[in-house]
């Protein structure tokens, strides 16, 4: 029997598990804030950190079940379509442990705390690291590697802003960025009459779908509201 320490836990733009990318880097904008624990929150843990761009992050799908189930249905494959779990990326895992590479903007040590500031994320907020890892660009980049199944990153969608909205560049990149992955579940066809909602830094984003043509859908943001504290 083997027990995993939580040794960090995420400070993330992404308050709610709905809308995180479904991998990382797909959103370049998307940040958080990893906090290291004790006994870790201390220089000689990250010592030599400084001159790593990006880092492996392992961690726990703290809101997906673990599930023994030899199949999942994977989001990439539309979520109708059945594939050993083992062939996936799906949350929902054995173990619910997750792997991501993240970009390192910088390592941050103030007495007793410990900050690794984190882009180009897919960590929903309060989400438990277990364990950290520089990438190793010589033998973790694999040019001739490929997976028939996603042989490439989803098209992104069109993402748009009603007319008047004044909303800070930085947030509206991210925005954008995070939209135009379409964060609804592929099996659904959006429904133009809804509207739909998700937290992402301290805003309620708001947008419906628009058809373009039969078939092809674009997103057009028509609120960002403050969240209460």
């Amino acid at each position: 029997m083997h027990t995993l320490q939580t040794i960090g836990i995420v400070h993330s733009c992404f308050k709610e598990k709905f809308g995180v990318p479904r991998q990382p880097a797909l959103a370049p904008s998307a940040c958080a804030c990893l906090e290291l624990l004790p006994p870790y929150n201390q220089a000689d843990a990250v010592q030599g950190l400084e001159s790593v761009s990006h880092v492996w992050l392992q961690f726990i799908f703290h809101q997906s079940p673990a599930s023994k189930s030899p199949k999942v249905r994977p989001p990439r494959l539309g979520g109708n379509q059945r594939i050993g779990v083992f062939a996936s990326r799906s949350p929902v895992r054995p173990n619910a442990l997750g792997l991501s590479v993240v970009r390192l903007d910088r390592v941050e040590v103030d007495g007793a705390k410990v900050l690794l500031w984190l882009s180009g994320v897919d960590l929903v907020d309060g989400t438990p690291v277990v364990d950290i890892k520089p990438y190793l660009p010589y033998v973790d980049l694999v040019p001739a590697a490929r997976n028939l199944l996603a042989p490439a990153a989803p098209e992104p969608i069109k993402v748009e802003f009603a007319q008047g909205l004044s909303i800070n560049p930085a947030v509206a990149q991210l925005i954008v960025e995070v939209l135009a992955q379409d964060p609804r579940p592929a099996y659904q066809t959006p429904e133009p009459d809804r509207i739909y909602g998700m937290h992402l830094l301290d805003f309620n984003v708001q947008w419906r779908y628009l058809a373009a043509e039969p078939g092809v859908w674009s997103i057009e943001v028509i609120a960002l509201q403050p969240l209460r504290s």
